[in-house]
């Protein structure tokens, strides 16, 4: 599917729609149109791909799929294991401490990690850290204010992480899976680049809204309407020499 368009983003939006029921077909859409992604800045065969916060490992597998030498990095072993057993080779470990040596992958990869993280910067650090110069940082993340930004609870979260959080319960019956302040943190697009901007040890290849059907890198740059109508802010990052 190209990129941008309306096909893939409502493609995207209907996977979405049944995360929950086809896990399998979502993230594997996901993981593909990633990994196309990806292979515009730099060839996947041959590179070594860190997959930070990968969940199950869609992508890791994606990725070897297109022969990189992709290796698993997730600290929740409910995530690790959520489909019997994880890809080969996969490591429990902490992104803010990765057990990689400097500059060990071509590219480091984190999709929709960010946001549950309550410190965001130490984990960016890490990822640059880990990735050799010239190599790539792929970042994404659902920005609070954007349409999911409450993940399960949204668009409720508009009126309030605790309201949101209450009716989720009253409809559901059961607690949501996020709260705010605790596995979810409130993360904006502005500040988030202001910050990627001010270091002097990556440059900004690209900063768009990830499933935006047009206009992906102009939505990014407008204060404010930014905040909402990016909906998931994708970061290229360079690793400077």
């Amino acid at each position: 599917m190209r990129d941008p368009s309306l096909r893939r983003s409502l493609a995207l939006l209907r996977a979405f729609r049944h995360e929950q029921t086809d896990p399998e077909g979502c993230y594997g859409l996901l993981a593909r149109d990633a990994a196309d992604q990806l292979e515009r800045y730099a060839p996947l065969a041959g590179a070594v791909v860190a997959d930070v916060g990968g969940g199950a490992g869609h992508f890791t597998e994606e990725f070897r799929r297109r022969g990189a030498l992709a290796v698993l990095l997730e600290p929740d072993p409910a995530e690790l294991y959520a489909r019997g057993a994880p890809p080969e080779g996969a490591v429990r470990a902490d992104g803010y401490l990765l057990p990689l040596a400097d500059g060990a992958a071509d590219i480091c990869f984190s999709s929709n990690v960010l946001e549950h993280v309550a410190d965001p910067r130490t984990f960016l650090s890490e990822m640059v850290r880990v990735t050799r110069p010239d190599g790539l940082i792929y970042v994404a993340f659902t920005n609070w204010l954007s349409p999911w930004g409450g993940h399960e609870t949204a668009p409720w979260h508009y009126l309030g992480a605790r309201r949101a959080r209450d009716r989720y319960r009253r409809r559901t019956g059961r607690s949501p899976k996020h709260t705010l302040g605790e596995n979810l943190f409130a993360l904006h697009v502005g500040p988030t680049l202001r910050q990627v901007r001010a270091r002097r040890d990556i440059e900004v290849l690209a900063a768009r809204s990830r499933y935006a059907p047009f206009l992906a890198g102009a939505v990014a740059r407008l204060p404010g309407v930014r905040e909402v109508a990016t909906w998931n802010l994708l970061l290229i990052l360079r690793r400077l020499p």
